[in-house]
């Protein structure tokens, strides 16, 4: 549920677009910053602290984690590490860390050993301010560091860690902050990569970066709504906003985004409407992602990358969504004339053999939120064109898989256990929402079906979402797998003699509740 308007009545704001809802804020609100108290201090700020994730929803109030120059950057800690790629993963790898309060000179630490961590590479701090909502919370003041390693060696492991002036990784109190990192391989192999939407807060969510972790993969997908700081997932300033939620969440997914490379996409939740005109502002000071899609300095979301044998293409579907058009339109057309660019290229590259995009709203889900009339009309063709080879989605809490489509029918039945050929029978669209936020279900009636329990039936009454923002009928025969439960893509990337993905998917127990096989002119 919105919260009460703050600044735009509310009859405004339905009719405005992210970009008028903020400059109508510039003129009004006046920047104003909070300094930490004594008693935070005390409470744990200086640590990292925030309280431990609760089990559902939200944990507590936030807390302004804000600047004061008089605190010794030794008791400061830096919590958060995630990982990301650069545009070459051979490489390029991106370092990113939170600290509580404004420190002097951050920086990384890297080698091949964790006792010789010779190399030093200075980081730059993002300062993201959010102004106080009148009677909810006051103002907020958050610190994201980020470090570019480049020149890496290919299919290399190492070490590293973060610090500061008064906090060095290399002394003896903090080495066991140091954590490692591989590179991609300078030649394709065989690889694992896990991928879900939806994750938030919660021991859900914690158990599913445990399930991560027991993969071994070599990164990480996530289709967007990620931390769900904003509650409403509208890009409004009306929006129930807390981005102490930011901190919880960072800290939450530590233990695997330390080592596994986080690759992250926007969803709806993650137009977060107080910090630039399309909401990304605090997307781009909390995430260092490729920056070689459309403009990087406004769209962190869109990227690509090709790691092994596939290349993997990153959309912010809030551009063309029809169900929540904060940001439709955005791009002035730009991101597809992108992406038609990027999959010619990728099509072009005698390594890559396999093609995966993902992003969150779905083309094909017959759960909450249904499938997305603006996805469909923008991209599809596009990628029946190019002959994508795989679609990863959240948006709907569920995992919902459908058989290969082609032209937007079913072009091969795909069953649990089965393969498909994209050159011939279509592509396949997963929506992997399970990622750790409240369940959804399916249309009523319809029962779930997935490996040791199909159930037969061979249309699903669904709706799709139309440029008026209305829900268009339909019947449908493609739903070919659906689960309601927690759970997380897993997918092995054959190379070699015989390139093949297999796709698997996995509930919270780690019990497989899919799997199928995509294969090219086999």
């Amino acid at each position: 549920m919105d919260l009460p308007d703050f600044g735009i009545p509310a009859r405004l704001a339905h009719r405005m677009s992210m970009a008028e809802q903020h400059e109508y804020l510039r003129t009004r609100l006046v920047r104003r910053r909070t300094l930490v108290t004594a008693g935070a201090v005390a409470g744990g700020l200086l640590a990292g602290g925030c309280a431990t994730p609760g089990t559902k929803g939200r944990a507590g109030p936030s807390a302004p984690a804000s600047v004061s120059g008089a605190v010794h950057g030794s008791v400061v800690a830096p919590f958060g590490r995630h990982l990301a790629f650069g545009a070459d993963p051979k490489t390029q790898l991106r370092v990113s860390w939170q600290v509580p309060l404004a420190v002097r000179k951050p920086f990384v630490r890297v080698g091949l050993k964790p006792d010789a961590l010779d190399r030093r590479v200075d980081a730059e701090i993002r300062d993201l301010h959010t102004p106080a909502l009148t009677g909810v919370r006051p103002a907020f003041e958050q610190y994201y560091v980020h470090a570019a390693l480049d020149g890496l060696r290919p299919g290399t492991t190492y070490y590293y860690g973060v610090g500061h002036d008064g906090f060095d990784p290399a002394a003896a109190p903090h080495r066991a902050t140091v954590a490692t990192f591989r590179t991609a391989p300078a030649s394709p192999e065989s690889f694992t990569f896990t991928a879900f939407g939806d994750q938030g807060v919660s021991q859900a969510a914690s158990a599913n970066d445990d399930v991560i972790l027991r993969q071994d993969p070599a990164f990480h997908l996530h289709a967007g709504d990620i931390c769900y700081a904003d509650v409403s997932g509208q890009g409004r300033t009306t929006d129930g906003y807390d981005p102490g939620y930011w901190d919880l969440f960072l800290k939450q997914n530590e233990p695997v985004a330390r080592t596994v490379p986080w690759m992250v996409t926007t969803g709806n939740h993650d137009m977060e409407a107080w910090y630039s005109p399309d909401g990304y502002g605090g997307q781009l000071a909390r995430w260092a992602l490729p920056e070689n899609g459309f403009d990087p300095k406004t769209s962190p979301g869109v990227y690509a990358f090709t790691y092994g044998n596939v290349g993997f293409v990153a959309l912010d579907a809030n551009d063309v969504s029809y169900e929540i058009p904060a940001n439709l339109g955005y791009s002035d057309g730009r991101q597809t004339t992108w992406l038609d660019g990027e999959l010619t290229r990728l099509r072009a590259d005698a390594n890559v053999d396999f093609v995966v995009v993902f992003f969150h709203h779905c083309a094909y889900s017959t759960s909450t939120h249904a499938s997305d009339g603006g996805v469909r009309e923008t991209w599809l063709s596009l990628f029946a064109k190019h002959q994508v080879d795989l679609v990863i989605n959240g948006h709907n809490h569920v995992y919902e898989r459908t058989d290969a489509i082609r032209d937007g029918e079913v072009g091969r039945t795909v069953p649990v256990g089965g393969s498909t050929d994209p050159t011939r029978d279509g592509i396949v669209y997963v929506t992997a929402g399970g990622g750790g936020k409240d369940l959804y279900g399916f249309p009523t009636g319809v029962q779930e079906s997935y490996e040791g329990h199909v159930t037969r039936r061979d249309s699903v009454e669904t709706f799709a979402w139309t440029k008026a923002r209305e829900q268009k009928a339909e019947t449908v025969a493609w739903s070919r797998v659906r689960y309601r439960g927690f759970s997380l893509l897993t997918v092995e990337a054959r190379a070699g003699g015989s390139p093949r993905l297999t796709v698997s998917a996995l509930a919270q127990n780690g019990e497989r509740i899919d799997h199928f096989e995509v294969r090219r002119g086999a």
